[in-house]
């Protein structure tokens, strides 16, 4: 039976977290580069020991220096190495661990890999494989915000067939978007504008769909013009209490990739922001999520759209770490030993704005990957200043992974100070060896008057300041 929540939390508080007899023991990290390195302090600071694992195109990795022990799982390519399930619980095994942290990408929202930790009698750091399959699935995971009051953009009932197609579309209305429902990262996503072109743009998507996702089940959903990207952080205790940590703007993408966010979300009224904040934690208590968690929505005329939910820590928990003071790695550990939530949703405050940018091995200008050797590093400091990467002098980036390098990460009472803390944080951030995204962070983004003055929209990056800045680059 569900408690109320303000006695739930003051039952947690009695039994605080003990680093003398943590109900995890030794943890295993299944993953590499910065979040293995934030997932090693999170348990540095309960008292848990730490296993991490690498590739042999790994072996230098800074985190590997301070785990209680390594272990090799394979060669460089991700299929024979940190995606590979029984290899990574071989590892656990052999080590004693009774914990598996998944960080984020990888196999973090690989319900397969959740259920056979849990069936080998281990804890997994994260939601139930249930609430990954629901939530991993678009058209499941649309259904149930339903259920829950949270509002969706208009689009197709269940998945879309060829036989069905024309018809859902008549209904959504033009333009609209064809998705993967397994999909992520942009692939699988096409608009369509005229009737005509709906059969065989659904026939494309779903064999782009079959060939990333291994599932050509697709949905419809009515194309936002101009939307900004919000999203707000929940957790759970899986036994039907959840919070919420405020939101985020992360409107800022490339190809669908986020490359700077803020917190919270600028220029949304208060009476437009509570309701959504507090559907999506009455959603979280309907389902009994468990961990950290993620919705994301569209918001465009102050309507909020529900698009998907990320069952998982992001890369962009820091800025929410930032204007809360909670620290949500060690949430998600505390939940996952089964000490619950350790905040009352009274207890939580918005402390000022917070910018992360993200820090990408790539040309600035052709976005190509950038690996190789790094010579140089100076990481600024400061009040109010973090950057969150596993990079050193003498480290070699390499090729066969994300590019993403590190966070650099500021905090100010507004968000003009924050930008301006940002501004003066990427002049001191010093990095050399490879080409890194530095220069559009400073120079692009963040020099730009129309950002400086409000939120943009999801294309505004794209759209304006980088076609403008390759049409300068050509001149």
């Amino acid at each position: 039976m569900s408690l109320d929540i303000a006695e739930y939390s003051d039952s947690i508080k009695k039994r605080r977290f003990n680093k003398d007899d943590p109900m995890i023991k030794k943890l295993l990290i299944a993953n590499r580069g910065e979040i293995a390195l934030r997932v090693v302090r999170a348990c540095k600071a309960l008292g848990i020991e730490t296993v991490g694992v690498y590739s042999t195109a790994d072996a230098n990795l800074m985190h590997l220096r301070f785990v209680d022990e390594a272990i090799c799982i394979g060669k460089p390519n991700a299929n024979q190495s940190y995606l590979n399930i029984n290899t990574i619980l071989t590892a656990a095994e052999i080590t004693g661990a009774d914990a598996i942290h998944p960080g984020y990408g990888f196999l973090a929202e690989n319900a397969e890999f959740a259920e056979r930790i849990e069936e080998a009698g281990l804890t997994f750091v994260g939601p139930t494989a249930d609430h990954i399959r629901l939530m991993g699935n678009k058209v499941s995971a649309i259904n149930a915000m339903k259920k829950a009051g949270v509002p969706t953009v208009p689009g197709s009932v269940g998945a879309v067939t060829l036989h069905n197609a024309e018809e859902q579309a008549r209904n959504i209305g033009f333009p609209l978007l064809i998705k993967a429902a397994a999909g992520g990262g942009g692939r699988g996503m096409r608009v369509v504008e005229r009737f005509e072109e709906i059969i065989g743009q659904v026939q494309a998507a779903k064999q782009e769909a079959e060939l990333w996702f291994g599932d050509d089940t697709v949905y419809m959903e009515r194309y936002l013009q101009n939307p900004r990207h919000v999203e707000i952080q929940v957790l759970g205790d899986g036994n039907g209490n959840a919070i919420h940590l405020y939101d985020r703007d992360c409107s800022l993408q490339r190809r669908h990739q986020k490359v700077l966010e803020e917190a919270p979300a600028p220029d949304i009224p208060d009476d437009v922001r509570q309701p959504i904040l507090d559907a999506c934690v009455k959603a979280c208590k309907l389902v009994k999520y468990r961990g950290a968690g993620t919705f994301e929505f569209l918001f465009e005329n102050n309507e909020y759209f529900f698009i998907e939910m990320n069952t998982r820590v992001q890369v962009e928990h820091t800025i929410t770490e930032m204007i809360t003071g909670i620290d949500v790695v060690v949430e998600q550990l505390k939940i996952a030993a089964g000490y619950g939530l350790s905040y009352r949703q009274s207890e939580i405050e918005i402390q000022g704005h917070a910018i992360e940018c993200r820090i990408n091995a790539e040309d600035p200008v052709t976005f190509m990957p950038s690996p190789g050797t790094v010579t140089q590093l100076y990481s600024p400091s400061g009040a109010g200043i973090r950057f969150d990467s596993h990079l050193y002098p003498g480290y070699e980036i390499p090729s066969y992974y994300d590019s993403l390098i590190g966070k650099l990460i500021c905090h100010g009472q507004t968000r003009q100070q924050a930008i301006s803390k940002t501004l003066q944080a990427l002049d001191e951030l010093v990095i050399e060896g490879i080409k890194t995204n530095i220069p559009m962070h400073r120079d692009v983004i963040l020099s730009d008057d129309n950002f400086v003055h409000e939120a943009q929209n999801i294309h505004y990056l794209e759209r304006e300041l980088l076609t403008a800045n390759k049409e300068k680059a050509n001149l």
